[in-house]
């Protein structure tokens, strides 16, 4: 089951962590263009503010992921916990 994390209820620190460890992530490459680690961060934060992505812990193999909410929509009702 994923649980929505809301970003605000994370340290500026603890956020900022987790996005870099997203954006460093293998398979997060951005296609032909290449960008620097804080532009991607930079990106990431700004579709997170927006409410474009959102963070979510995965119960189930106890990670942390940041998903579009195309994604989130995806989900089937049972595995999406939001508060």
């Amino acid at each position: 089951m994923y649980v929505e994390i809301p970003m605000h209820k994370l340290s500026q620190d603890a956020l900022i962590g987790l996005v870099e460890e997203y954006c460093s992530r293998e398979g997060t490459d951005y296609g032909m263009l290449e960008f620097s680690l804080d532009e991607k961060v930079s990106a990431v934060l700004r579709e997170l503010q927006k409410g474009m992505a959102k963070i979510f812990f995965n119960q189930e193999d106890q990670s942390i992921n940041i998903l579009a909410v195309d994604q989130v929509a995806g989900l089937p009702k049972e595995a999406y916990d939001p508060l």
